[in-house]
């Protein structure tokens, strides 16, 4: 059994989701195991990580529209600390993921055909996001 990990870095221009599958898929070959689990950890409380599709823009830009409606910029919450993204980021961020696990088959995530990682940034503003990635196999 081996081990391998690192943390990856993800520039966001802003909201949305922001595939990594491409970055992912390069460490995961590189890192010489062939059969395992990969583990994933966003270490922030603004952003999570999602597998969605990869295909289709528009439901991508769904998604985040849906996310828009049901956590919305407000007035309304006490915690605005960092401006009036900031509560409705760790709303979006509560209802979504801060890990994931993705078997690893042949090398390579075992992903769907129209699967994608994503990093969903909450906060309009840019960041560099930081996930932690773990890969335990053979």
């Amino acid at each position: 059994m081996r081990q391998a990990s690192t943390e990856l870095r993800i520039d966001t221009p802003g909201q949305g989701l922001h595939a990594f599958t491409d970055a992912l898929c390069r460490w995961v070959a590189g890192s010489g195991i062939a059969t395992g689990l990969l583990t994933l950890f966003v270490r922030h409380t603004s952003a999570s990580l999602l597998v969605q599709e990869n295909a289709a823009p528009a439901a991508r830009r769904d998604l985040e529209r849906y996310f828009a409606r049901i956590a919305p910029e407000s007035a309304d919450y006490e915690h605005d600390d960092e401006g009036p993204d900031d509560m409705p980021a760790h709303l979006r961020a509560a209802l979504t993921q801060t890990s994931l696990s993705i078997p690893v088959v042949g090398g390579r995530p075992a992903l769907g055909t129209w699967q994608g990682v994503y990093l969903f940034e909450h906060r309009r503003a840019p960041h560099q996001r930081r996930v932690a990635a773990h890969l335990i196999g053979e």
